[in-house]
Order: structure tokens, then C-alpha cells, then sequence
């Protein structure tokens, strides 16, 4: 079985608004508002330009930060949060 892609929205469909070390998004579809800490934020961002697999994804933000210990599992539960909230899509 393949390993599923996931995608965020698309830049039309949410306003970001940076608030410090928060970003407030406004999902226009659902019209609901979402209040994210990192790196929640920097994963839509790496999910903006095309579907990734989540290790395609840590690899992308390994190469971009300092992941240190990186944890395919906590990112995989980020995902899945982000999913729920409708900000990423799971293809």
C-alpha cells in the first residue's frame, strides 16, 4: 500500500496572519479560525507547493531547521491534528 500524501489548502483559501511566535489562520471555506504554534505554521508551509509523503516532509524541514531528534511519529500526529482541522488534506 502506498503511503498517503497530504497537502495544506491552498494559499487563496486561508489568510495568515503571523502573531509572534502564534499564526492566526482564517480557513475562508469553513470559515472557522485557527490559532497555531510551531511548527504547525512551517508544515503547511512545506506542504504548500506539492503533495508529501511524511517522510518526504521531514526530510523538507530537516533540511530547512535544525530537527535535531526529529520523530516520524510526532510528525505524522501533527499531521493528523492538521487534518482534523481542515488545514491539510490526506490523499
Amino acid at each position: 500500500m502506498d503511503e498517503p500524501r497530504y497537502q495544506s489548502m491552498s494559499a487563496a483559501s486561508l489568510r495568515v496572519v503571523p502573531l509572534d511566535d502564534l499564526t492566526l489562520i482564517y480557513h475562508r471555506a469553513s470559515g472557522m479560525t485557527h490559532l497555531l504554534a510551531p511548527p504547525a505554521p512551517e508544515i503547511l508551509d512545506a506542504l504548500a507547493a506539492a503533495p508529501l509523503t511524511s517522510a518526504a516532509l521531514l526530510a523538507r524541514l530537516a533540511d530547512e531547521f535544525d530537527l535535531g531528534d526529529a520523530d516520524p511519529a510526532a510528525l505524522v500526529a501533527r499531521l493528523d491534528e492538521l487534518v482534523a482541522a481542515g488545514l491539510v488534506e490526506k490523499r
